[in-house]
């Protein structure tokens, strides 16, 4: 799953957000037989993000960088480290 990183440009945060999402998901529901729920294999079919702040500063909006896919950048930076 790619993961998303955020910058503040305000402040320079680059670790701490609070992030308002919808999501849509299919997931394996499995209850014991005692009746406790463990969810397992979740699928995300559907993510909207709605709202991202800073923790540090409540900066919000245009302030908010997004940084792209951290997965595939590490491992293209990875592979060409290899060569």
């Amino acid at each position: 799953m790619p993961t998303t990183r955020y910058r503040c440009s305000a402040c320079g945060n680059v670790t701490r957000f609070d992030v308002v999402a919808t999501r849509r998901t299919r997931s394996f529901h499995h209850y014991s037989i005692g009746g406790d729920l463990e969810i397992e294999d979740e699928e995300v079919l559907d993510e909207q993000i709605e709202r991202v702040t800073c923790r540090w500063c409540n900066a919000s909006g245009e302030a908010i960088d997004v940084e792209g896919d951290v997965e595939a950048e590490a491992e293209t930076t990875e592979s060409t480290e290899a060569t």
